[in-house]
């Protein structure tokens, strides 16, 4: 009996280990690749220039999260990011910047966007806005994924991913908040 309720146990526990993480809220399907059109339009590059001497380009993806590019480039034409610090860094999981405050508190001055949940996958590289525990709180912050992680998805609004750079966002100083925080010398539109 015990070796068979301990057989059932793991085929359970490899069950679920295998199954991916349904998402939280309905998460509306989006191909990986960006259509062409969105990868010919500049204003859909993100550029990063990073304190560390590094530089990230992201790939915005309108066609998945209208709104949050638009937030992203609107405040990236107001030159709100230059100077903010990346205020938390967990080696392994992320780097998350774009508060003013530089705690994790702060936003702009902007109304908070609806969620844009799609089924775009959380893997090295992504990046997604932060939020509070209202799926519907986030403002300004984002963080750029060092790893996959699938019990993000359906939780965060995915609004691109690094296309150039990684090696400038492994770089950046770890810690909540870091001793030397890495900081966005300046973010540009163009790439």
């Amino acid at each position: 009996m015990r070796k068979l309720l301990t057989a059932m146990m793991f085929a359970a526990l490899a069950a679920a280990s295998a199954a991916p993480a349904a998402p939280a809220f309905d998460a509306r399907p989006v191909a990986v690749l960006p259509p062409p059109e969105v990868v010919a339009n500049p204003a859909n590059k993100l550029k990063l220039e990073l304190s560390n001497g590094g530089t990230v380009v992201i790939q915005m993806r309108p066609d998945a999260a209208p709104a949050a590019v638009e937030r992203i480039q609107t405040l990236v034409r107001r030159g709100f990011y230059n100077g903010l610090a990346f205020h938390r860094v967990i080696p392994g999981f992320m780097a998350q910047g774009g508060d003013p405050k530089g705690d994790g508190t702060g936003g702009s001055d902007l109304p908070d966007l609806k969620a844009e949940f799609t089924s775009l996958p959380y893997m090295r590289g992504v990046v997604a806005f932060a939020r509070a525990d209202d799926p519907n709180s986030a403002n300004s912050q984002f963080f750029i994924m060092f790893s996959p992680n699938v019990q993000l998805w359906g939780n965060y609004t995915v609004f691109g991913r690094v296309i150039a750079g990684m090696d400038a966002v492994d770089r950046i100083a770890v810690g909540e908040p870091p001793a030397e925080p890495t900081r966005i010398v300046r973010a540009t539109l163009g790439g």
